[in-house]
């Protein structure tokens, strides 16, 4: 995976991880009038693009888009973002293991 999907891949992580705070992140959305979610969908979306141009694992970030949809339900919203950070955290933990592929 080049530099540029391990910084989307981990900064995907990074802001699923700070929204899945149960009340910073809640707040924070809330506070925001709903922007992050929208900015997480962006995000996640190129990530996805520049991960299929890179064979690199994607299904993290396709999570993510789900999640930036239904996380308009609060509590539902949050155990999404709990799921997304979890599965962005194996994939970059197990792609940064893994050697070029070719």
């Amino acid at each position: 995976m080049s530099s540029l999907g391990k910084l989307l891949k981990w900064g995907t992580f990074t802001y699923e991880a700070f929204l899945a705070l149960p009340i910073i992140g809640g707040m924070f959305v809330v506070a925001n009038a709903w922007v992050p979610l929208g900015i997480a969908f962006l995000l996640h979306a190129v990530a996805v693009i520049i991960m299929l141009k890179e064979r690199g694992p994607f299904i993290g970030n396709v999570i993510g888009i789900i999640t930036s949809i239904v996380a308009l339900i609060p509590i539902v919203g949050w155990i999404m973002h709990v799921i997304t950070a979890i599965v962005l955290l194996l994939e970059g933990l197990s792609s940064s293991r893994r050697g070029p592929r070719y």
